[in-house]
């Protein structure tokens, strides 16, 4: 058992630590004991050699669980880490086109953007200027106007058209992926 007024975890508050006058409090088998006083709950923590962790603060009147902190504290950490490697990391994929792209080059680059699109992941999309080509920005926006609307209404443009340096760049999704985000 800790001893102490501190608490180990900044969002975790243990024993004396915990603020609140009256806890819902839970034993160490996961039965509901009541709401008792916060020194009715240190003693029980106490008698069985255990730690009283605050689980849910914004509760009223906040829970409280009397657990082995150690044991507890080391589930939740590996708990978040199995949650971080299930979780699907969607990445950003990148597609660079030049200004002068032929039709043919577009429309290959155009399918794999698309293929990109379908697996799930946002495309940013960037139209590379070389020397002399920075005179004619415009030639750039009209590219990536086209580009939008030759995907019409399948997508979501993330981010307009913006100018910076020496490239236009632009990110896109799937509406799909869109709606389930929303949702």
């Amino acid at each position: 058992m800790l001893k102490g007024d501190y608490s180990i975890s900044k969002t975790t508050r243990l024993n004396h630590a915990i603020q609140a006058p009256q806890l819902r409090v839970i034993d160490a088998d996961g039965k509901q004991l009541g709401i008792l006083s916060k020194s009715e709950a240190l003693q029980l923590a106490d008698e069985q050699g255990l730690d009283l962790v605050e689980i849910s603060p914004d509760a009223k009147p906040p829970v409280a669980k009397i657990v082995d902190w150690g044991k507890f504290n080391y589930q939740k950490t590996k708990q978040q880490q199995k949650n971080k490697r299930t979780a699907k990391a969607l990445e950003m994929k990148q597609m660079r086109f030049g200004l002068k792209i032929s039709p043919h080059d577009l429309g290959v680059k155009m399918s794999k953007v698309t293929n990109f699109l379908a697996s799930g992941h946002k495309v940013k999309i960037t139209i590379f200027y070389r020397g002399r080509e920075l005179a004619h920005r415009d030639i750039g926006f009209k590219l990536a106007d086209k580009v939008i609307a030759d995907f019409g209404d399948t997508i979501v443009v993330d981010q307009a058209p913006q100018f910076a340096g020496k490239q236009l760049n632009f990110v896109i999704r799937s509406k799909q992926n869109a709606k389930a985000k929303d949702a």
